[in-house]
């Protein structure tokens, strides 16, 4: 709901900083209030990715501040505001999607590579002498290496040299599928578009959102239950 409310109070706030004088800060609730403002406009501002019409936010804003009446109720607000931002979000991340579904597109013509209903795409590097596939509520201990399509690392257990422990189901969607397609000693390499990887968000300093990612992954061991 705060995100909601915050990304349009930054436009406003940057565009009444052009227009207005230094202001008037006579009381602790004035320098209280100015602070807030620019501690809220500071934090947003790296996720500001949609135009909006800031004498319309204004409007709204002060009606509902005031009890007047406004020419929506607050769920269709939240709905209309939120399908615009998801839509100017995708926009902005055109490349990353085009880019991404453009690597699948040519990858699931290779040899050896298989295309899940779902959209994962996986690739057997390694079979194992395993001969049991985790389940979605399995712990697993594996190894891993994560890629961007451009070939750039994110994260590695391999380069840190300590394997990973986790569910199965506490991962994106694509790892929890591909997990349980394979058996202890297997290593695959997956291709996971944005859908089920992190979606629209971003994850760490170098997965932007709709990021198409690559994982080489091996299977050491499946925990035993508690």
């Amino acid at each position: 709901m705060k995100k909601i409310i915050l990304f349009p109070l930054l436009l406003a706030a940057v565009s009444l900083a052009a227009q207005t004088t230094k202001p008037q800060l006579k009381t602790t609730k004035d320098s209280a209030s100015y602070a807030f403002g620019i501690a809220q406009a500071d934090f947003m501002k790296a996720q500001l990715v949609a135009d909006y019409d800031v004498d319309l936010f204004l409007t709204a804003l002060r009606a509902v501040l005031k009890g007047d009446t406004v020419a929506m109720s607050v769920p269709d607000a939240q709905r209309i505001f939120s399908a615009y931002s998801d839509k100017m979000k995708a926009k902005a991340f055109e490349k990353n999607i085009s880019d991404g579904q453009a690597f699948l597109d040519q990858n699931k013509k290779r040899a050896g590579v298989t295309t899940t209903a779902s959209g994962l795409q996986y690739e057997v590097l390694k079979k194992g002498t395993g001969t049991t596939s985790p389940t979605a509520t399995d712990q697993v201990k594996v190894h891993y290496h994560g890629t961007l399509i451009t070939g750039e690392m994110f994260d590695s257990s391999v380069s840190r040299g300590a394997p990973s422990t986790f569910g199965v189901n506490q991962v994106i969607k694509g790892w929890t599928e591909g997990l349980q397609l394979m058996k202890v000693g297997d290593k695959f390499k997956f291709f996971i578009p944005y859908k089920l990887a992190y979606g629209d968000r971003p994850a760490g300093a170098k997965i932007q959102p709709y990021s198409t990612l690559v994982f080489e992954v091996e299977l050491l061991e499946i925990l035993p239950k508690n």
